[in-house]
């Protein structure tokens, strides 16, 4: 069986990663004539606009054999702006190429890529490219090499020679003392050094000449070790990409065991299964029914992919490390509706998920989060060519993020009537570039392992918003360390609504940190204009250093903020006439140059931010109400981790306050409300012990007060709320809304013939710009769609408000905020569930009585016969039935 190697190819865009490429397919066979870049017919670059552009955008596979080795060469961009595509590859090599232009030796994005090579820990081999230019030296650039990159870069062009053994022995302990014992070192050896990452193979030629590429080839398979599969069944996802029909294709690596069409694949929560296999080489490919671990395919039938995602055995993938810095607004041509249009970019998101395509509701607008302004080119490319619209980018803003400074503890309490839930977080400063860290230190004691999962899955769900700005949150750890949950009134939507106060009461606890991006530049400028360079770097609040000079050009070298950065290489264009150039690639975040500027025009208030609450919520007397995110801490019921570890070294649930609290039940919470809110109006209760579904809600009880058995019943059901509550009809509206909306109403219009009451049903239409509150009658129903910027619940709350005294109102919601303001407002309520038992059993008992009604008005002769009469009647029907 042939070995297998998926090898990827970097590079800083044209340094000649895409020629290389073409020159590897060419000499292994594989293409019969050379294609070029500069005239738009090379192999891997398929799409017009890659050739367009004389650039790669999307990584592609080519398949190529060297002797016994079959390379699966994956090509990846090598500009900037499209390097979040880049690093997905990098999930799945074996070994990369790292190509670097000898004219230009090592370029700021190749340190980049080099770092991101030494985070995956990926064996390198490097190619310098453009050997056949005047001016180009190989001792000075193996200097260059060693010195920024790393020590163990060694020339293997030469190899077998006795100064080749004397270097790679400086590069690893085991091969030092086969070299001083033996003078010379096995290629099992070397092998394994490389590997390791100790040694660093490097070639010199010319791929568009083809000097040097056959030796680089042959180099590649001597020295790379085949890797080992488990039996196991695994692959990781790289990359999501649609063919020309509109097929969406799941890029994959198998890593371990085998995989055949018709497999069910799970990454553990959700299973799909695979259609078809193919096999890419360029733009085509070829189908085959069964394929082995080290493969690279890529599979369609997987609706639900992401990149980065394991299946099988596989684990996913941490966040990539690069990650886009600016916001720009899509602005859609006059006509076009953004909610059509969100579910279409929605489609390039799953292709390139850093774009972050988001709805921003307070500003009305689409926004996407880009590296650059390449890739803001290609995106409109790729709307018209693939949806028929032309789109516009604003300027863009920067994507600003927020750390803390020192340690606190956060408590979130979300305890509206019948349901509990308390969180204890610690925040944490971590290492810059970490992101989030999330772990536990919970007692079981405390919380069981299933709730501290559930926790824990929510954190990680959400972008977590700071409290300066409303920026995504980063450099942190966040660790649970109590809670506390009910028997039996906690529910999973609980714990989620706990965990989101308590991060955010955190915050507000801490002391806040701006961050912003900073690029790492290097400039090249004619030797008199440095110190132009210079001031303009101290006026972008950043810093530099002269890394070399040679009496005619010098080399800046530093960081800046990108967005005082951001367009200054039409800058250095100007002032240097065409002579200089500036490379920048992203450092990662730092604290903000204008920290106060940015706060105070972002116009953010953090307690305003509805859909991020920093209060909690706590129930007494059976009626929840609001805690300001300062006072949760007087009102919890857990002790702080914080005060504990203090004062004892450990924490440790506080036994007086766990012992003290008594839970109730439901019935006791009624009674509470009926002995308090009324206490003060010198007269008995309205409130009726509330019933189960079962019970009805709507069966005629005996009430103290005798004027509220007139009063007329009415039923708000809250649309939406019902039909994603209730499993039948939101399977129906992932695919057709109307549809489910339409049963919903034909279920209710049923019930309303059974039960008389009036049914009002409640149907969002806030977003619909200018629209007014149309209420419509449907049979013996009436559906309400509410104006612009009234949502349903508020429609719901206002009726209840408004109306309690003059009618019996319940409301059918599974809304926990909106349970909490009608129960508050005196009217009866039913979930989505009870709302379901109370329509199934009155049909059942529809159908029990009109079957009653059928068996009694049937007259039987029978019925009416005398003893004998009927003893007589049934001899006679035996004697007919013998034989």
């Amino acid at each position: 069986m042939m070995k297998k190697l998926v090898v990827g190819i970097l590079a800083h865009v044209d340094a000649g990663k895409t020629t290389l490429s073409e020159s590897m397919l060419y000499l292994s066979g594989k293409i019969g004539r050379l294609g070029r870049v500069d005239n738009k017919d090379a192999y891997l670059d398929t799409y017009e606009l890659e050739r367009a552009r004389g650039i790669t955008i999307f990584s592609k596979q080519a398949m190529l054999e060297i002797g016994e080795t079959q390379i699966i060469l994956l090509d990846t961009p090598g500009h900037v702006d499209f390097s979040a595509e880049m690093e997905r590859t990098l999930q799945v090599l074996d070994y990369a190429i790292l190509v670097i232009s000898g004219a230009d030796g090592v370029q700021g994005h190749t340190k980049t890529l080099w770092r991101l090579l030494h985070m995956y820990r990926i064996p390198v081999f490097l190619f310098v490219n453009k050997m056949d230019q005047i001016g180009t030296d190989k001792d000075k650039l193996i200097k260059e090499l060693k010195k920024q990159l790393d020590d163990g870069c060694i020339e293997f062009g030469q190899a077998e020679m006795d100064n080749f053994y004397d270097q790679l022995a400086m590069c690893e302990e085991m091969m030092m003392e086969a070299f001083l014992e033996t003078g010379h070192i096995k290629r099992v050896q070397i092998q394994k050094a490389v590997r390791e990452r100790k040694v660093f193979p490097c070639f010199f030629g010319s791929a568009l000449k083809l000097e040097g590429v056959e030796q680089f080839m042959q180099g590649l398979v001597n020295y790379a070790m085949i890797p080992s599969y488990p039996p196991e069944f695994g692959a990781k996802i790289f990359k999501i990409a649609r063919d020309e029909q509109g097929n969406r294709l799941t890029y994959l690596k198998i890593t371990g065991g085998r995989l055949k069409v018709k497999d069910v694949l799970t990454n553990g929560i959700r299973k799909e299964k695979v259609n078809q296999i193919r096999i890419y080489s360029g733009q085509k490919f070829g189908t085959v029914n069964e394929i082995e671990a080290g493969s690279v395919c890529a599979v369609t039938g997987l609706s639900q992919t992401r990149p980065g995602e394991g299946l099988g055995i596989e684990a996913a993938s941490a966040a990539p490390v690069l990650e886009p810095v600016l916001s720009y607004q899509i602005i859609l041509p006059e006509g076009c509706d953004p909610r059509v249009m969100i579910p279409k970019l929605r489609q390039i998101e799953e292709e390139e998920p850093e774009l972050q395509i988001v709805w921003d509701e307070q500003l009305q607008e689409i926004q996407a989060q880009i590296m650059g302004e390449v890739q803001i080119e290609i995106l409109q490319s790729l709307i018209q060519s693939r949806f028929g619209i032309e789109v516009a980018f604003d300027a863009g803003r920067i994507v600003y993020k927020e750390t803390i400074a020192n340690v606190v503890e956060g408590v979130g309490h979300f305890e509206p009537l019948r349901h509990y839930a308390e969180v204890h977080l610690l925040l944490e400063p971590w290492e810059p570039g970490s992101g989030l860290q999330f772990g536990t230190q919970c007692s079981e004691d405390s919380l069981s392992k299933s709730w501290q999962r559930l926790i824990l899955s929510h954190l990680e769900e959400k972008v977590h918003r700071g409290v300066l700005t409303g920026s995504a949150i980063t450099d942190l750890k966040i660790t649970l360390v109590s809670g506390r949950a009910h028997n039996k009134h906690t529910e999973g939507g609980d714990f989620r609504e706990a965990t989101y106060r308590a991060v955010r009461q955190g915050l507000k606890e801490a002391q806040s940190i701006m961050l912003e991006p900073y690029y790492t530049f290097q400039l090249e400028l004619p030797e008199k204009m440095v110190g132009r360079g210079m001031t303009d770097i101290e006026k972008m609040h950043g810093t530099c250093a002269i890394s070399e000079t040679n009496g005619e050009t010098a080399v800046l070298v530093g960081s800046a903020p990108v967005v005082t950065m951001r367009n200054y290489q039409k800058e250095v264009m100007a002032y240097t006439k065409g002579l200089g150039r500036l490379f920048c690639s992203l450092k990662g975040y730092e604290p903000c140059h204008n920290a106060e500027e940015v706060i105070e025009n972002s116009g953010y208030d953090s307690e305003r931010d509805l859909a991020n609450p920093t209060g909690s919520v706590f129930c007494a007397h059976g009626t929840g109400f609001l805690v300001e995110w300062d006072a949760v801490k007087d009102y919890m019921h857990v002790e702080s981790y914080l005060q504990q570890k203090g004062s004892s070294g450990e924490a440790v649930l506080n036994q007086a306050t766990y012992s003290e609290e008594r839970w109730i039940s439901l019935e006791e919470i009624d009674q509470i409300i009926n002995n308090t809110f009324y206490a003060n109006q010198g007269k008995k209760s309205a409130w009726k012990r509330r019933k189960t579904a079962r019970d009805s809600y709507y069966e005629q009880a005996a009430y103290a007060d005798r004027q509220k058995e007139s009063k007329e019943e009415y039923l708000l059901v809250d649309g939406y709320n019902i039909i994603h509550a209730w499993p039948e009809l939101k399977e129906l509206a992932d695919e057709n809304m109307d549809g489910a909306r339409m049963k919903l109403l034909d279920t209710l219009s049923n019930y309303q013939g059974i039960r008389k009451c009036r049914v009002i049903v409640v149907f969002d239409a806030y977003r619909v710009q200018g629209h007014v509150e149309e209420v419509i009658d449907y049979h013996n129903i009436h559906m309400v769609f509410t104006r612009e910027a009234q949502t349903a619940d508020q429609y719901i709350e206002k009726f209840a408000h408004d109306n309690q005294k003059k009618y019996n109102i319940t409301v059918a919601t599974s809304d926990g905020l909106q349970q909490l303001i009608i129960r508050g407002a005196g009217s009866a309520l039913l979930s989505a569930r009870d709302l379901k038992i109370e329509i199934d059993g009155a049909n059942e008992r529809m159908k029990r009585e009109y079957q009653e009604m059928k068996r009694i008005d049937r007259n039987y002769l029978v019925d009416v016969l005398s003893p004998a009469a009927k003893q007589q009647m049934k001899e006679i029907v035996n004697k007919d039935n013998e034989p």
